[in-house]
C-alpha cells in the first residue's frame, strides 16, 4: 500500500476549498466547530458565570442579614421586658411628684419656706402650666432678697417638703444688693432673680388627652 502524501497548508487553495482533499476538509470543519464552541462559551457561558457570581455574592449578603435579624429576634423578648421595667420605674418616679390637686398648696409651701428663712419675696409670680408628655411644668417668676445662709436654708427647706419637689433654674442671676464695689460678707444681702420651674405628674385622663392631641397633630401633618 502506498502512503498518503502529507498535506501542506501552503499547497491548499483557500479560494477553492471544494477542491481540497477529504482530510483537509475534515480538519477545516473541526477548526470551525472549535471556533463556534469557543464563541458560544464566550457569549453565553461567560455571561452566565458572571450572573452566577453575582447571585452567590447576593446569597452571602442575604444570609448575613438573615443571621443578624435572627439574632435581634432572639434578643427582642428580653428587650421588651427591660423596656417594661423601665416604664414601670418611670411611672413610680413620676408618682413621687406632686399631683394636680397638690400643686397649688406646693406653690404656697415654696413661698412660705422662703419667708420662714428670712428671705424677702419681692416677686413670686406663678405662670401658666406647660403640659409635656408625662408631666407638666410650672414656671415661677421670682425676685428674692436674702443672705447666702438664708438661701441655703431655703433650698434645704424645699428639699424637706413632704412631696418630691424638683426645681430647675432658668435665666437666674444672683448678685449683691446695694453693695456696689463694697465688701461682700456671709450676711450681705443678695438678690436672686429669674425664673424657676417646678413639676407635677399628669393623671391618666390628662395623659390620654396628651396622646390624643399628639395623634391628631401627627394625622394633620400627614395630610
Amino acid at each position: 500500500m502506498s502512503k498518503k502524501k502529507p498535506i501542506k497548508l501552503n499547497e491548499l487553495d483557500f479560494n477553492n476549498i471544494g477542491g481540497w482533499p477529504q482530510q483537509a476538509k475534515i480538519g477545516l470543519c473541526g477548526v470551525i466547530v472549535v471556533v463556534i464552541v469557543g464563541l458560544a462559551w464566550y457569549l453565553f457561558v461567560s455571561d452566565k458565570r458572571t450572573e452566577l457570581e453575582s447571585l452567590e455574592s447576593k446569597e452571602v449578603q442575604l444570609r448575613t442579614e438573615f443571621e443578624t435579624e435572627q439574632g435581634k429576634a432572639a434578643n427582642l423578648e428580653p428587650l421588651k421586658q427591660q423596656l417594661a421595667q423601665m416604664e414601670q420605674q418611670l411611672q413610680q418616679m413620676l408618682r413621687q411628684l406632686p399631683s394636680k390637686t397638690e400643686m397649688p398648696d406646693l406653690i404656697v409651701d415654696i413661698s412660705q419656706t422662703a419667708l420662714a428663712t428670712g428671705i424677702t419675696n419681692e416677686l413670686f409670680q406663678p405662670g401658666p402650666e406647660e403640659p409635656k408628655e408625662f408631666y407638666a411644668e410650672k414656671p415661677i417668676a421670682l425676685r428674692m432678697v436674702g443672705s447666702y445662709h438664708q438661701f441655703g436654708g431655703f433650698v434645704s427647706g424645699v428639699a424637706s417638703l413632704p412631696r418630691v419637689v424638683i426645681m430647675t433654674m432658668h435665666d437666674i442671676s444672683l448678685k449683691p444688693r446695694g453693695k456696689e464695689g463694697g465688701v461682700i460678707t456671709p450676711n450681705s444681702p443678695l438678690e436672686l432673680a429669674g425664673t424657676v420651674k417646678t413639676y407635677r405628674y399628669l393623671d391618666e385622663e390628662e395623659v390620654q388627652k396628651q396622646e390624643a392631641a399628639a395623634d391628631a397633630a401627627g394625622k394633620k401633618e400627614g395630610t
